[in-house]
């Protein structure tokens, strides 16, 4: 034994040298795969020369004669930085994720390849103006160029996924910028789930009044009553499922969605966001402030990168744009050119409806229309798939749009029996012009000018705020927003008969009539995801808003404010995270708890989260306890009463708690539907109370003092595909402390159904830029990881800690400054 243990020593003592000497090779190897800080090369299709200077923080400043010019140059510096993220995108948009990711990804393949993103971009060519063709080309031909430089060594070149994949990119097309560009709008789109939850909903019988309990209107909202969808659609009457254990509930095993769609139920319906606009007559400079805050999914690299552009003589003068623009396109989406600044918000329109469509009985290649039965169009799919045969399926669509996948979320237990969903969607539209609004940004000089010259951009819907520097602030909500039928009382909220020409879409809101504002008297606009307008205004734009408390803080801090606003005070009002939504419920958990009997450590708990003082700061405990609390008393209270939904209808969602803490439910929901006796809420209360405390025990330890929000809300930034993989995750994630909520203006989501991190942020600012018009080069930006998508580059991180802490760098249009490497494009 002695011999054999002295023999595993010498292998230890031999083979760990080796393999640590190995690791640092392999890095080694890969950290080649860094873009040379300097370099020169020659491009066919270059009008002249193209500077690409680099800061300090990473940032390039482009300089060219053309607008195609400076495209080829933001398309090469994608390239040679993001160049992964960007590959991730175009195959996500065709489909073809499972050629890197094997099995794991067949599901959403199926989902995206069924939604025919890349034709319906295909198809969009057709109406692509001759500016932005040059911009597409252009980018083209800078991806190309950076990926072409060296074809006998590139392979050891490749950023390092490529590598541990082994996958190779195809060349860069201008159809590919269109797929990444619509790959936005499947973030921003969430109103078919929300039909989905409708339609589960009826299908477990539940009447009108208790749906509206588990999904509320807006106060200010007051749509017609929804027609019962059992006779309408012709539902099933049967059990939908057996209830959902505590366990269960909170883990994902209770969700309509099937695993292999978890990558686009994770990213669809995450869109929200802040903007506002104050005029100069309100200013310490005389002039507009402008700030804007995009939330969407967390993801290392981030979803933006900053840039800045410069025409040099194609447009009469100099023109500068400056902001985040998004890898896989050569525009600059958010910030400034040289006499405006814009910023958007998701107006979340209602720009999908699902038909329900009746199969022929006699025929299942048909299906039932207003005027008879008709063909569904039908295509074989061939999904190739790493390390495992190809997945063959059958696309088919009708003449609303695709046939969803009849596994996902379960539709094929909640339709009735020959019937399969069909979903029309504004951003499957093959006449898609929203690419042209791009180019128009570097020549827009007033608000009124970008009014006008955003009538291009169809999808997704934004709520874009705008000020120029001769004062004029202003608001336009561009988008292709559909037009229903007035005897169509369902209006975007549930799934409906498709062989009913009522529910058809009678046409698209003329520009002209979508909403516009300019210099209020009020000198400020802001919007935050809920209603944006009033109730005189014409056409329907959603049911679905977002819960108004962000909106109600951004009026608070901004719009009603008496004292001079300055960029300071938004940027304080950026970083704020007071939660109203949390303090108001924290005071009806407590008025239900008042003279109840509550143990030393119940009464303890309940006692500091009363004073609490609603700041959901990263070093405090109360947020967690609290949000822990909600959890827990979510899941006991609706669990047992949304079975196989519950997880798709899982967050925190205030107004629904605060109606059933108050007692104005449509029916006990605080029942549990297992025990022989009917519990109270405040029963409930107190049990979720003790559930969140074990909860957190288990997570953070014994000591209560000790637990921090910070400690659980690590605001992830999810690493595509690695972060799925233990050994890989810790070094291709970025994480960083964080404070905000779901409801503060420095937002932080969480996946509360997650039960393996609930806590950990998935969604917040992704970026943020402020923008002084008294001196637009003193406008500040930042965003979540870094500008490098290389894990091996010192700026794929180096900028999240000051994002947490809501800093911000400067990129004035005078150019590059301490100058960090500098790249020279020639025409060939």
């Amino acid at each position: 034994m002695r011999r054999l243990f002295k023999v595993l020593i010498r292998l230890i003592l031999v083979l760990v040298p080796i393999l640590v000497m190995a690791a640092g090779a392999g890095m080694l190897w890969m950290s080649r795969s860094l873009a040379p800080l300097d370099g020169s090369i020659e491009i066919v299709g270059l009008s002249g020369p193209v500077s690409i200077a680099r800061d300090s923080e990473g940032v390039p400043h482009i300089a060219g004669e053309t607008r195609g010019d400076v495209a080829a140059g933001l398309g090469f510096v994608h390239a040679q930085e993001r160049l992964w993220q960007m590959e991730v995108s175009r195959m996500a948009g065709k489909g073809r994720l499972s050629e890197m990711f094997g099995k794991a990804t067949i599901g959403t393949d199926i989902w995206l390849r069924t939604m025919a993103i890349d034709k319906a971009a295909e198809a969009s060519m057709a109406v692509i103006d001759a500016d932005t063709m040059a911009m597409l080309e252009g980018y083209s031909r800078g991806v190309n160029a950076w990926m072409d430089r060296n074809p006998q060594s590139f392979s050891s070149k490749l950023p390092p996924e490529f590598v541990i994949l082994g996958h190779q990119p195809e060349p860069w097309t201008p159809v590919d910028t269109l797929i990444c560009l619509k790959m936005m709008s499947v973030q921003l789109s969430e109103n078919a789930g929300d039909e989905v939850l409708r339609l589960a909903f009826a299908r477990m019988g539940m009447s009108e009044a208790e749906a509206n309990d588990l999904m509320p209107y807006l106060v200010v909202d007051t749509p017609p009553p929804l027609p019962d969808l059992t006779p309408l659609l012709g539902l099933d009457t049967t059990p939908l499922g057996a209830p959902v254990t505590k366990a269960e509930a909170g883990s994902g095993a209770s969700g309509l969605g099937a695993n292999s769609y978890a990558m686009i139920d994770a990213v669809m319906g995450t869109g929200a966001s802040n903007n506002w606009v104050v005029s100069g007559s309100r200013t310490q400079s005389g002039k507009p402030v402008l700030a804007n805050d995009p939330h969407l999914g967390l993801m290392a690299p981030s979803i933006w990168y900053l840039a800045h552009l410069e025409v040099t003589s194609e447009l009469g003068e100099p023109r500068h744009l400056i902001g985040a623009s998004l890898p896989g396109s050569p525009y600059v989406l958010l910030g400034r050119n040289n006499d405006i600044a814009w910023g958007f918000t998701n107006t979340a329109t209602d720009a999908q409806d699902i038909f329900v469509e009746r199969v022929n009985p006699d025929n299942a290649d048909e299906y039932l229309t207003p005027s008879g039965w008709a063909k569904f169009g039908a295509q074989e799919e061939v999904i190739k798939v790493h390390g495992a045969p190809d997945t063959v399926f059958t696309r088919r669509w009708t003449r609303h749009g695709p046939v969803l996948p009849a596994s996902y979320k379960k539709l094929d237990k909640l339709l009735p029996e020959n019937s399969v969903a069909a979903l029309q969607w504004v951003a499957l539209a093959s006449d898609d012009t929203t690419a042209n609004a791009g180019p128009r940004l570097f020549t827009f000089r007033t608000v009124s000018d970008y009014q006008d010259g955003m009538e291009p951009f169809l999808t997704p819907m934004q709520s874009m705020v705008v000020a120029d520097t001769t004062g004029n602030i202003g608001l336009i909500a561009p988008g292709r927003v559909p037009v229903r039928d007035p005897a169509n009382q369902v209006m975007g909220r549930a799934p409906v008969p498709g062989w009913n020409a009522i529910y058809d879409w009678r046409g698209f809101v003329p520009y002209a009539e979508l909403p516009r504002l300019t210099n209020p008297p009020v000198g400020a606009i802001g919007t935050a995801n809920t209603k944006i307008v009033g109730p005189d205004y014409p056409h329907f734009l959603t049911f679905d808003w977002d819960e108004p408390f962000r909106q109600q803080r951004v009026d608070t801090l901004v719009i009603n404010a008496r004292e001079k606003h300055t960029p300071e005070i938004s940027r304080e009002a950026q970083a704020d995270v007071y939660s109203a939504a949390f303090v108001g419920l924290k005071g009806r958990f407590a008025r239900a708890l008042a003279g109840k009997q509550l143990t030393t450590l119940q009464q303890g708990l309940l006692s500091r989260i009363e004073a609490w003082d609603g700041q959901m700061t990263a070093d405090k405990g109360e947020p967690l306890i609290f949000l822990a609390w909600v959890r827990h008393m979510m899941i006991n209270t609706f669990s047992d009463d949304l079975g196989p939904v519950f997880d798709d209808w899982f967050k925190p969602r205030i107004n629904v708690l605060s109606r059933l803490v108050d007692g104005g439910t449509a029916r006990n929901w605080c029942d549990v539907k297992d025990t022989p006796d009917e519990e109270s809420c405040d029963a409930l209360l107190i049990a979720s109370l003790d559930d969140a405390v074990a909860d957190l025990r288990a997570r953070y330890g014994d000591n209560i003092d000790a637990w921090r929000w910070g400690t659980a809300h690590v605001q992830r930034g999810a690493h595509q595909p690695f972060a799925e993989v233990d050994w890989l995750a810790g070094f291709f994630n970025v994480d960083v402390e964080a404070g905000g909520g779901p409801f503060t203006l420095d937002r932080g989501v969480t996946h509360l159904e997650n039960d393996n991190a609930p806590y950990v942020g998935t969604n917040a600012a992704s970026f943020r830029g402020i923008y002084d018009l008294s001196d637009l080069d003193k406008s500040t930006f930042i965003q979540t990881t870094g500008q490098s998508g290389n894990v091996f580059s010192r700026h794929y991180r180096d900028m999240a800690q000051r994002w947490a802490d809501v800093k911000s760098i400067t990129i004035p249009t005078t150019g590059a400054g301490d100058v960090e490497g500098h790249w020279q494009l020639t025409p060939e």
